[in-house]
């Protein structure tokens, strides 16, 4: 979990990462976003809608971490949703998340 934490925080630092419902939205239908990570304690409504929306527009979609957890990596209050824009984050994250969820079980699209 720590180098998942520690990848998103250094995405923030190189200004490659949005954070919050609305900017990770308006980043996925702008075309910015190439993967979206929501937190496995977010609503259903924010994670349907996430889904739907990654799906839509061929974005990769990650239920991961919690709320409180996703918001600290990155220096900030609890945040259900993020969002990365650089490629290279996005393969590094998802290689890391799938391990995560292939050891434990859980959700991902795309």
């Amino acid at each position: 979990m720590d180098r998942i934490y520690s990848l998103l925080g250094l995405a923030k630092k190189a200004g490659q990462l949005s954070a919050g419902d609305e900017t990770c939205e308006r980043a996925v239908k702008s075309g910015k976003a190439v993967l979206v990570i929501v937190a496995g304690d977010a609503s259903e409504n924010t994670k349907d809608k996430f889904k739907s929306m990654c799906s839509f527009r061929s974005v990769s979609y990650r239920e991961y971490g919690e709320k409180l957890g996703l918001g600290r990596c990155i220096g900030k209050e609890i945040r259900s949703v993020i969002s990365i824009q650089s490629k290279d984050f996005k393969n590094g994250l998802l290689k890391l998340i799938d391990n995560q969820i292939n050891e434990s079980g859980g959700e991902g699209i795309g």
